[in-house]
Parts: C-alpha cells; sequence; structure tokens
C-alpha cells in the first residue's frame, strides 16, 4: 500500500504532462490542412512539414536534453520543457501576422524541443518509478491522458481553425487579390488567441511544477544503478535491444503520425468536404483510447509486454493492407483503425527497450526519443510517394514498418540479452 501511495501524486503529475503532450502533438492533423490554405502552399508534401518541423526537434534536442536533465534534475527539466513551449506557441502570434509558413514551422519545432525535454524525463520517470513489467500499463494510462488532450485539441482547433472553410476555399477562386489576401489573413488569425492562451496555461504549469510534491528519482549513476549495469557493458550502443528498440519507435512513431495527421488530407484527397474530414483525427484517437484501456487490465496480467506489441504489429499489417484494398469512407476507417494497432507500441517498446540498462537508462531514454524523429521522416516519404502512386497506394509504405515491429516483439527486444 505505501509503495502504491508513493508513486499516486507523482503519476497524477506525469499523467497532465501527458495531457501536455496530446494536446501540442495532435493539433498537427488539424494545422496540416489549415496551413496548405493559409499560406497558399502548392503540395501535400509541403504541409505535411508541420510533422517534420515538429517532431525533428525530437531528434535534435533528445541528447541534449538528457544532459539538461543531468544539471537540472527532473523537476526543474520538466518546468523549464513547459517554458520553451511556451516560447514556441508565442512565435504563433508573429507567424500568423505575417501569414509565415517557414515562422510558423519554427514555433513548430521550439514546441517540439519544449516536448524533447519533457518526453526524456517523463517516459522513463513512468517506467521506473514502478515494477519494470508493469511500465506498460503505467504508460498505457499516460497514453490515455494524451489522446484524450489529443481529442479534445482537435475538436476545438478544427472548429477554430476549419469551420467554413470548405466555403472559403471555394470562395477564394473568385476574389481578387486584396479580398483574397483579406481573406487568408483572417484565417490566419485564427490561431493567435488559441495559442496565447495555450503560452499562458504552459507557464502557470511550470510554475505549478516547481512548487509540486513531485520527487527526483535517483541518479541512474548511483552505486544502485550501476549494480544493475552488466560489468562488460561501457556504452549504451553496446545494447543491441536498445538499438533495435530506437529503430522499432522510429518506424512506430512514422506510422503513428501518418495514421493520425495525414488521414484529413487523405479524406480531402476522396473528395469528402474538410468539414467532415477534420473529424477524422478523432477517430484514430478513440481507437488509440481504446487500446490503452485494453491494455492497462491486461498488460502483465493477461498478456506480456511483448504479446500485445505483437498482436498490435499483426493488426497494423492487417489494417494497413485493408486502408489500400477498400473505399472512401471504409478506406478512411481502416486508416482510423490504425490507431488501434499503434496504441501499445510506445508503452511496450520503450520498458521492452531500456529494460536491463542500469546505470545507462537515461541515456537509453534519450535515444528511444531521438527517435521520434520517425514522424518527421515517414510522412515526408509518403507525400513523396502520394505524387507516384497516390494518396492510397502510397500507405503500403507502412507494411514494412509493421513487420519489423513484429520482429521485435517475438525476437528483437531479447537480442544480447543474457538467459
Amino acid at each position: 500500500m505505501s509503495t502504491q501511495k508513493s508513486y499516486t501524486l507523482p503519476m497524477i503529475i506525469i499523467g497532465a504532462l501527458f495531457f501536455v503532450f496530446g494536446f501540442a502533438t495532435w493539433v498537427n492533423g488539424t494545422l496540416i490542412p489549415y496551413f496548405k490554405i493559409a499560406c497558399e502552399l502548392d503540395t501535400d508534401l509541403q504541409s505535411f512539414l508541420v510533422a517534420s518541423a515538429f517532431f525533428i526537434a525530437y531528434f535534435v534536442m533528445a541528447r541534449p536534453s538528457s544532459y539538461v536533465l543531468n544539471v537540472t534534475g527532473y523537476k526543474k527539466g520538466m518546468a523549464l520543457g513547459l517554458v520553451i513551449m511556451a516560447l514556441g506557441a508565442i512565435v504563433f502570434v508573429p507567424a500568423a501576422n505575417a501569414r509565415n509558413f517557414n515562422m510558423f514551422l519554427g514555433g513548430l519545432f521550439v514546441i517540439g524541443t519544449g516536448l524533447a525535454l519533457l518526453q526524456t524525463a517523463s517516459n522513463p520517470y513512468v517506467s521506473i518509478i514502478g515494477p519494470i513489467e508493469s511500465a506498460a500499463s503505467r504508460i498505457s494510462i499516460m497514453g490515455i491522458c494524451n489522446k484524450v488532450a489529443g481529442i479534445v485539441a482537435g475538436l476545438i482547433f478544427g472548429y477554430i481553425a476549419l469551420n467554413d472553410v470548405d466555403a472559403l476555399e471555394k470562395s477564394l477562386a473568385s476574389l481578387d487579390a486584396a479580398s483574397k489576401a483579406a481573406s487568408l489573413d483572417e484565417l490566419a488569425s485564427r490561431v493567435i488567441v488559441p495559442y496565447i492562451i495555450i503560452a499562458v496555461v504552459l507557464v502557470l504549469f511550470a510554475i505549478a511544477i516547481l512548487f509540486s510534491g513531485l520527487p527526483d528519482l535517483k541518479e541512474e549513476s548511483n552505486e544502485e544503478g550501476a549494480a544493475t549495469t552488466p560489468s562488460n557493458k561501457t556504452s549504451a550502443f553496446q545494447f543491441p535491444h536498445l538499438m533495435l528498440g530506437v529503430l522499432a519507435i522510429f518506424l512506430y512513431v512514422g506510422v503513428e503520425v501518418m495514421a493520425g495527421d495525414t488521414i484529413i488530407s487523405y479524406g480531402k484527397s476522396l473528395n469528402i468536404p474538410l468539414s467532415t474530414a477534420r473529424f477524422f483525427t478523432q477517430g484514430t484517437l478513440a481507437f488509440m483510447l481504446i487500446g490503452y484501456i485494453v491494455g492497462i487490465f491486461t498488460i502483465p496480467k493477461l498478456i506480456s509486454q511483448a504479446k500485445a506489441l505483437a498482436i498490435c504489429s499483426v493488426l497494423g499489417v492487417i489494417f494497413t493492407i485493408l486502408v489500400v484494398v477498400t473505399n472512401g469512407y471504409v478506406s478512411v476507417a481502416f486508416l482510423a483503425a490504425l490507431g488501434l494497432a499503434n496504441s501499445l507500441m510506445w508503452p511496450a517498446i520503450f520498458p521492452l527497450a531500456i529494460d536491463g540498462l542500469g546505470k545507462f537508462v537515461r541515456v537509453g531514454s534519450a535515444f528511444l526519443v531521438m527517435a521520434i524523429a520517425g514522424g518527421a521522416v515517414l510522412p515526408l516519404v509518403y507525400g513523396k510517394l502520394l505524387e507516384v502512386v497516390g494518396s492510397q497506394n502510397g500507405y503500403l509504405m507502412m507494411l514494412p514498418c509493421y513487420l519489423f515491429i513484429l520482429y521485435y516483439a517475438t525476437k528483437g527486444y531479447k537480442v544480447g540479452k543474457t538467459a
């Protein structure tokens, strides 16, 4: 009972942080079609740079974040991450006034930088604050906070940014240059007040974190952490199961972002109005919520983390094929159903990859957070593919991704480990 009490408060605080992650991350699905119209982008590939600018920050900043955390500790590091996110949100104000896409991308990169610091601290925190066998269950709880926030963010920003946008898009062709510019300026200005509010809330949350009862976990470099590290290991690179886990995270995040962030554009490519398609990301997140709830009640009581990952990988293969061979709303529904396939991948891969790292847990966690850059790379690959083979057939690129994750779930997570 005392052990349960010892991490109830930290779990609540980290759950609130994961809500912040979700709100900031899953609004990108709405911003992609929004920026394409407001900033007069020519192609879907350009608009997918929204995801790239956001997620590439994880690759660039995750490793430096581990050094920052060594200096600040978890609590101050989380507060700093929130402040950095607030600065990124403020960049949206001049970006909207100038209707400058590159400035918007800069703001997204800064927000992603703050999130990289937060993720580098919070994910290992959740994994090692309790028994490693049940880490996937705890991370699933965090995932619920994340995806509920994503649903809320999509609904709010879908209404603010894409309300009546179908009629606006049709009218733009008939407007003169001055009237068109005025209409687009009004559209761009819709995000100013929301992002000012977001910045204020993030700063207040940072202050609350500093004065909270959130404990700093003991450093992994202490004697206990060193004792759990294999004596022949001198670097995180010497753990093959970690390196394979990094690749698995890279591919998983890539397909997750594709399922959540490209689904609105995909719906539009099928001639579904944006007024309807703007809700599709919420469908993906709803399927993810179902998966997280299942994970909470089944891991590790009924199935292991590795088994859950294998099941999700097989579902990913099946749903990807069905996306391509079906049509219209049915195809969109199977793309959304990939949310179910993706749901337990992060909760399972992360603890499997850091298991047995001992004093290298923080460095290994930074590598795994860097792999979130898959969300920057794979959507761009898809954006290029859709120009060649079409938006529907382009999703076939997800098949090898799910097959590798299936390998990791069955064999990869054990590579290099002693019996």
